[in-house]
């Protein structure tokens, strides 16, 4: 299983869990933190990786729009 499928299991884990709002922020804040590592995703938009790692960062928005901070 690939890295990014391991992210977006652990993703679905945690929006159906019952744990309370803030923890799940914090565990979804764990997750972007990975894909921020482990696919060097820029501070700073840039139009070119995102049409090279579409993926990764549909993963990565799906997950931040998810937490409610």
């Amino acid at each position: 299983m690939s890295l990014l499928s391991e992210i977006n299991k652990e993703y679905e884990s945690i929006m159906h869990s019952d744990m309370d709002q803030e923890l799940k922020d914090k565990k979804l804040s764990t997750l972007m933190d990975i894909l921020e590592r482990e696919f060097n995703i820029p501070m700073l938009r840039t139009e070119e990786y995102e049409k090279q790692n579409r993926a990764v960062i549909a993963l990565y928005r799906k997950i931040a729009r998810s937490r409610s901070l």
